[in-house]
């Protein structure tokens, strides 16, 4: 089992914590981490595109000439596909980017994400994010104390709705509750800042 420091909000260390090697010393499996990204990426398509087909388009409702005898090619509407106007051929319809992969893989990726956080020394604990009040200043001032400066995903309880609403405003924070813990988000920051509250609820699931 590792142990890493455990802070307080002003940056004093309150002691250690044990983590679950079964989480957070595996080797990570980079193919696994890129195939949920790859995932979570999709599913954020709108898929919202569209095109008229032969069919949809305006006009061209008769044979524009006879089939024999102009010397012409033969032509059955002026909406075909190959006139200036025409609809298109084999053109995008709205349809949904979404799929899943297996429940074992997404956690094999979320174990894998978190491992390499551990390993990079980029993954800090703290014993609580309290806040009387919603307030900017507050929250920017717990990242000071921790030392975090540069793009941070911050893990809380569910029902810490003074956090969340504190680090709203704040550019490369992004907080997330820990039942939202996702793969995109811990590859896309640079330091990774949970509760230990958050912590003992990521490793039941994960365990």
């Amino acid at each position: 089992m590792a142990n890493i420091t455990l802070f307080k909000q002003d940056g004093s260390q309150a002691g250690e914590i044990t983590l679950n090697d079964d989480i957070f010393a595996i080797e990570p499996n980079e193919n696994a981490i890129y195939d949920v990204v790859i995932m979570q990426q999709a599913s954020l398509r709108q898929g919202t595109h569209s095109v008229k087909g032969r069919s949809e388009v305006r006009g061209g409702g008769r044979k524009p000439w006879r089939q024999k005898g102009t010397g012409r090619a033969r032509q059955g509407s002026i909406r075909s596909p190959q006139w200036v106007g025409g609809g298109r051929a084999f053109g995008p319809t709205p349809r949904s980017y979404a799929y899943k992969l297996p429940r074992k893989v997404r956690r094999l990726a979320l174990r894998s994400a978190l491992s390499n956080k551990v390993a990079e020394n980029n993954f800090i604990v703290v014993d609580e994010l309290a806040f009387e009040t919603p307030k900017t200043q507050l929250f920017q001032e717990v990242l000071n104390n921790l030392q975090v400066e540069n793009k941070v995903l911050v893990v809380i309880n569910k029902d810490n709705d003074n956090a969340q609403l504190s680090a709203r405003n704040l550019p490369n924070v992004k907080v997330v509750d820990e039942n939202n813990v996702n793969v995109f988000d811990l590859v896309n920051a640079e330091k990774v800042v949970i509760t230990k509250a958050a912590l003992s609820t990521v490793e039941e699931v994960l365990a």
